[in-house]
């Protein structure tokens, strides 16, 4: 087995290129759905990335094949991520970026728990520990602030309910075959699974076509080709360069750059409460992904 790299400066570069990607999203997502319904533009994203996906495929010769004992796997992520993302999209149709994405993004917290009881060599370490503290503490004072423009107890359960969904398909992965699968095979059990599963629920969210512009088209193709495909296959190139632990401690930048960005493109309002579940949250993860 290739011995896995350290973070270099270029693995950092990279790093923080993806987490400024995915923060962004948040944005992208928030601004398309002036356009589409939540569930709705999810639906479509999903089927977007699936096309764009199978053409990444054919193009580089890459075989479509899933072992049979993975199949399980496959059908359960692909069953979490269309509940994830009928959360994250409905959350972010009702509440700020910088709230989502603090609560989202505390996916870490969910994982490191499950994995503490379900996967056997990862206890927490007194490390660890300490991180879930301050990231649960980060995550009640978010949920304490009541103040402010946008402030919904459903946006922040949604939120909440796609962080633990997240965490949900990481820990499917771990513990199934589905490990063994290439991870464009993962993701496809995922979009396979989530776009038509979307599209038949966005009639029960509401609205499905809103004020359609190509600004919200742009959008759509954001989302689809340049997070879902391209950012999730770098992620996972990275992955296969660098050592896991170093690529898992940068996650803490994607809920500071998301706040950051929803402060300087939408004009969020962003109180102290707020800052300090950010910095809570953030050094939570930091601690929980530390090596």
């Amino acid at each position: 087995m290739d011995q896995k790299r350290p973070i270099d400066a270029t693995g950092a570069a990279a790093l923080i290129g993806i987490a400024l990607l995915l923060a962004f999203n948040q944005v992208v997502i928030k601004v398309t759905g002036t356009g589409f319904g939540p569930v709705f533009q999810a639906g479509l994203r999903s089927a977007i990335a699936l096309a764009f996906l199978l053409a990444w495929m054919w193009f580089f010769r890459k075989r479509i094949e899933l072992p049979r004992t993975a199949l399980l796997g496959g059908l359960l992520t692909g069953l979490l991520f269309t509940v994830e993302f009928i959360c994250l999209y409905s959350a972010l149709d009702v509440t700020t970026v910088s709230r989502t994405s603090i609560l989202f993004y505390s996916m870490p917290v969910w994982l490191a728990l499950a994995g503490h009881v379900f996967l056997p060599g990862e206890k927490l370490s007194s490390l660890k520990v300490w991180g879930l503290v301050l990231a649960m503490g980060g995550i009640i004072v978010a949920f304490a602030e009541r103040d402010g423009g946008q402030v919904s107890l459903a946006g922040d359960l949604y939120s909440l309910l796609g962080a633990i969904c997240w965490a949900g398909i990481a820990l499917v992965v771990r513990m199934t075959d589905l490990s063994k699968a290439s991870a464009e095979m993962q993701l496809m059990c995922q979009l396979v699974v989530s776009a038509p599963l979307l599209l038949l629920a966005a009639p029960l969210f509401g609205e499905m076509v809103r004020d359609v512009q190509p600004l919200h088209i742009a959008g759509l193709a954001f989302q689809a080709i340049g997070v879902v495909g391209l950012g999730f296959m770098a992620w996972f190139r990275l992955l296969a360069i660098y050592q896991a632990s170093g690529v898992a401690s940068f996650s803490f930048l994607s809920p500071v750059l998301a706040v950051l960005l929803g402060w300087a493109l939408l004009g969020e309002e962003i109180g102290l409460q707020i800052w300090a579940a950010l910095a809570l949250v953030a050094a939570g993860i930091y601690l929980i992904n530390r090596s």
